[in-house]
């Protein structure tokens, strides 16, 4: 699967959006496991747009995660602050009621 190419102005939104959420996979120590890639493949399908958290003191350990697990789910990474990445991939099926994207469209229709 090819990985999406998001235009900055894109980017920037979907950044925006996920500011607001917390990390719904956090990875330990002991790096990537198949548990954690079902998780992610589970969260990224139902909300397309979500933070995961990786404990490592190290930073470049934590870039090489994020990454590795982005590859693993055919996701991107928008961002990595501290310990937090941010993970993308769009579902063009996604729930409207779980989609992080959808949700954000909709209260911005609102108004709200």
């Amino acid at each position: 699967m090819q990985k999406p190419s998001l235009n900055t102005q894109l980017k920037k939104s979907l950044r925006g959006v996920a500011h607001h959420l917390d990390p719904v996979v956090a990875v330990s120590e002991r790096g990537i496991t198949d548990g954690i890639i079902e998780e992610t493949e589970r969260a990224l399908s139902d909300h397309e747009l979500i933070k995961i958290k990786v404990f490592s003191p190290d930073r470049t350990i934590r870039d090489a995660v994020a990454t590795a697990l982005a590859q693993a789910t055919s996701s991107i990474v928008l961002q990595q602050i501290g310990k937090v990445a941010v993970l993308y991939r769009r579902n063009p099926k996604a729930n409207p009621k779980l989609s992080n994207i959808a949700r954000f469209l909709d209260q911005r229709d609102l108004g709200q």
